[in-house]
């Protein structure tokens, strides 16, 4: 089923062709509104610079600040990373697919305008089967950024991204109101102490327990 308004298509993630539609759409450097695990999210391929640079200003978000990146697979993250710490490879492990954010010292290859020109890259893998899909039909991780403009609330429906971004995206996947609750939580491993940037879904005692087994490994 294909619908639109204010001139953006929208597509049931369930309609026959939709995954294969929002894969085109990223392949051609454009932007595709998609629901996952934790709230809509808005994605472009992590290597197109023209693409991530429009997702930027989409959100009214500046460019030094870095955008998150959703993998397929908890085997897309090393190729990715100069190292994994066993403790990202227990957290990753434990809660992936999941609303756990993983950021990481990026591996000198691995570039990406998403990054902000920075030197760490924040990964995720969702537990959506239609975004994975997505991911893994695209070959490349895609911005995992919130379908919002920065500083307005999270969209939980197609319908909230249609209103809140419109015509500013190419395609909008409609896969049903998005889970209620908290957004990711998010861990920094760069250093050799795991430090939580933000409790969300996942606790702050859950993931405290998953680093201790790693220390004790």
């Amino acid at each position: 089923m294909l619908y639109s308004c204010c001139m953006v298509r929208v597509l049931k993630a369930e309609a026959e062709g939709s995954l294969a539609e929002a894969i085109a759409v990223l392949k051609g450097g454009g932007l595709v509104a998609y629901p996952s695990d934790t709230v809509y999210g808005l994605g472009a391929a992590a290597s197109d610079e023209q693409a991530v640079a429009r997702a930027f200003a989409v959100k009214g978000r500046l460019s030094e600040k870095a955008l998150s990146l959703l993998l397929a697979d908890i085997e897309d993250m090393p190729p990715l990373c100069a190292e994994v710490p066993p403790a990202a490879q227990l957290l990753a492990e434990r809660f992936w697919p999941g609303p756990l954010t993983l950021v990481l010292r990026r591996s000198p290859v691995f570039q990406s305008a998403a990054l902000g020109g920075g030197d760490n890259v924040a990964l995720r893998v969702p537990d959506q089967l239609f975004l994975r899909e997505l991911i893994r039909g695209l070959g490349e991780p895609i911005t995992g950024t919130s379908a919002n403009r920065s500083g307005r609330p999270s969209c939980r429906t197609a319908r909230e991204v249609r209103r809140h971004l419109g015509s500013a995206v190419d395609l909008i996947i409609d896969g049903g109101p998005s889970r209620e609750g908290p957004e990711s939580t998010v861990i920094d491993i760069t250093t050799t102490t795991a430090r939580m940037l933000r409790e969300g879904a996942i606790s702050r005692g859950e993931v405290e327990r998953v680093v201790r087994l790693a220390s004790a490994s």
